[in-house]
């Protein structure tokens, strides 16, 4: 399975901010940490494989920013995780801009 560039370029972001404390949409928090292509959460005892987040990424990108505006609007597993990763490495990337 190929993987896509963005895909390649969010995991790099993951692993390096593995271990460093994000939040849920609820203000939950949560670290993580990467073994192999699995993201381990704190909060769950089951891993978010790299071919989910490829697959989020692609919800999003098609999406556009029309209809996915949360992590319930994001169907994946490890959603609420997932989105607040994306949210924070988006909002670190425009304040470098």
């Amino acid at each position: 399975m190929e993987q896509k560039p963005e895909t390649d370029r969010f995991w790099e972001l993951l692993l390096s901010h593995e271990g460093e404390t994000f939040y849920t949409a609820k203000k939950l928090p949560f670290t993580y940490r990467i073994r192999g292509g699995e993201l381990f959460v704190d909060r769950r005892s089951k891993s978010i494989t790299r071919a989910t987040v490829e697959t989020a990424l692609q919800k999003l990108a098609a999406d556009g920013g029309r209809s996915i505006t949360g992590p319930k609007s994001l169907c994946c597993f490890g959603a609420p995780y997932l989105w607040a990763l994306i949210v924070a490495f988006r909002q670190a990337e425009q304040k470098e801009e």
